[in-house]
């Protein structure tokens, strides 16, 4: 844990809820599943996927054999 909270530090006020890691999911609809398990989340706030790709160079996550994070942008609802 000491790890991901010097990453948290670094990255400062870009981090808006450092998340918690996830029970495995469970799978709703007629859709196949992904396949891919997501194992935690964090909200980071950046001006652009590439600032946030940047931001995570030297994440702990990173460091583990075979894994991975996906950068998912947030948008603002129809309408709003």
């Amino acid at each position: 844990m000491d790890a991901w909270m010097t990453w948290a530090g670094k990255a400062g006020d870009a981090v808006v809820d450092l998340g918690t890691p996830l029970a495995p999911s469970t799978h709703v609809g007629a859709a196949a599943a992904s396949g891919e398990d997501v194992c935690g989340y964090s909200i980071l706030q950046a001006a652009s996927a590439q600032d946030i790709t940047n931001l995570l160079d030297g994440h702990p996550h990173l460091e583990m054999p075979g894994s991975s994070i996906d950068v998912l942008e947030m948008l603002s609802m129809p309408g709003s």
